[in-house]
């Protein structure tokens, strides 16, 4: 498949989650709100987004 038919061909966005998800997905992000340099907010995100079977064979590798 050349890359001209690929991006011709239309993608839902259904699709791209279904992908994702099948892999897992780790989201990251960091937000601050600052005024005259000082900062006043600091928001951290980290997110972990997995197939329930995949977090299930995970778990039960790990020893107790």
């Amino acid at each position: 498949m050349t890359a001209a038919t690929v991006a011709d061909r239309p993608v839902a966005l259904i699709d791209v989650l279904d992908r994702l998800l099948q892999g897992g997905v780790v989201i990251t992000g960091d937000l601050v709100l600052s005024i005259a340099d000082v900062d006043l907010v600091r928001i951290d995100l980290r997110a972990v987004i997995a197939p329930v079977a995949a977090a299930a064979v995970d778990a039960a590798a790990q020893p107790q």
